[in-house]
């Protein structure tokens, strides 16, 4: 896997912007997901694997890896975006490459190509146990820049 880009924030209150508005998410926040990371063009979401979480199978839903791998992706892209700016996912696409399972997973975004009006993100989900990540999800996302939109 290649190394991700260095960005340089355009908002220098990005780390608390971004984290304020992962706060306000409510699906984030039923489900149990917690921002762990932030940083310019990168975000990290962690989610502990619950019953609730997992299909017939016993593995994690596939509705909650791809949750914590947009919102990883929107918040890479929200991290380099301006004051007066807000992302909106406008497509991904999802491979999932082997079931989720561990004791928690993580969704890692970064920005590939960040853009005036549309940002290109990639995300992984790692099923973590222990000290071991195995790969299950990888992602390509792109993200809109909504000019003047408050985030709240």
């Amino acid at each position: 896997m290649s190394q991700p880009h260095e960005f340089t924030a355009a908002n220098p209150d990005f780390a608390d912007r971004c984290r304020r508005s992962f706060a306000m998410q409510g699906f984030m926040d039923h489900i149990g997901a917690r921002m762990t990371r932030i940083e310019p063009g990168l975000c990290e979401i962690e989610l502990p694997v619950r019953p609730e979480l997992t299909q017939q199978h016993g593995y994690v839903h596939g509705g909650a890896l791809a949750s914590i791998a947009d919102s990883a992706a929107g918040y890479a892209a929200f991290s380099l975006m301006d004051a007066n700016s807000a992302p909106l996912t406008v497509e991904y696409k999802l491979n999932i490459l082997r079931p989720g399972e561990g004791e928690r997973v993580i969704a890692r975004g970064h920005v590939v190509k960040p853009g005036r009006t549309l940002t290109v993100v990639r995300a992984d989900v790692f099923g973590v146990s222990g000290d071991t990540e195995t790969l299950c999800v990888t992602s390509l996302q792109t993200l809109m820049r909504l000019a003047g939109k408050a985030d709240a």
